[in-house]
Formats: structure tokens, C-alpha cells, sequence
């Protein structure tokens, strides 16, 4: 029985989903768009809407930047892609109160079918 078990586990253990999500998240901020599974996109869209946050209460609270900072360097795996993000492309987003990402229906893959999706940063 599946009761109370809701996240996705994408096939993978905790330590191969874990690396997965980071990496997506920082392709993500670094490309502001990448084509990936429709599985993998939701999964991975909450992690980029929090990093983004984060962004925001930075810029709007400059006594909790440093904070901010350090926790999304512990989850984003490039130093310059964090940097970018939070002195540069958060300006974008300090009007909006959530809903940084859009997931856009691709089509399926050629090799297996599955669905693709293009996930991108809002404009």
C-alpha cells in the first residue's frame, strides 16, 4: 500500500534524485529554459520556485541576504549561476508573488514516448 507517500521518486534513490533535482535546478537558473520529462518538470518545479523566493526576500530584506544566499548555494550547484540569480534576473520577479516557472507541452520523445516539456522562467 501507497498510503501517505507523495512525492515522486522518479525511479531512483535518494541520493540519484537528490543530484537530479540539483542539477535541473541550477540548468534551470543558469539557461532560464530546458527540455526535460514531463515526470521530471513537476517534480523539479517547487525547488526552482523556492530558490527564486529566496531571491525576493533577499532583495526586499537586505538583513536576511546572507542567509538566503548560503541556503540556496547549499542546494544549487554552481556559485555563479546563485550570483547571477540574486544580483541580476531576480529583478524580474520582485512584482510577482509565486508562479516563476511555465511548464510548456513538447510533444513525446522519439526514442521511448515519454512526455517532454519545455520548463522556463516567466517573463
Amino acid at each position: 500500500m501507497r498510503h501517505r507517500v507523495k512525492r515522486r521518486h522518479l525511479n531512483r534513490d535518494r541520493d540519484h534524485r537528490r543530484a537530479l533535482y540539483r542539477n535541473l535546478v541550477t540548468e534551470v537558473l543558469r539557461h532560464e529554459r530546458i527540455m526535460t520529462t514531463e515526470a521530471k518538470a513537476k517534480a523539479v518545479r517547487p525547488f526552482v520556485e523556492r530558490i527564486i523566493t529566496l531571491a525576493r526576500k533577499a532583495r526586499l530584506n537586505p538583513e536576511y541576504a546572507l542567509h538566503a544566499r548560503r541556503q540556496a548555494l547549499a542546494f544549487v550547484t554552481d556559485k555563479s549561476v546563485v550570483h547571477d540569480l540574486f544580483d541580476e534576473k531576480v529583478e524580474r520577479f520582485l512584482d510577482r508573488p509565486g508562479g516563476y516557472t511555465r511548464i510548456v507541452k513538447y510533444g513525446p520523445r522519439r526514442g521511448d514516448g515519454a512526455p517532454m516539456v519545455i520548463l522556463e522562467l516567466v517573463d
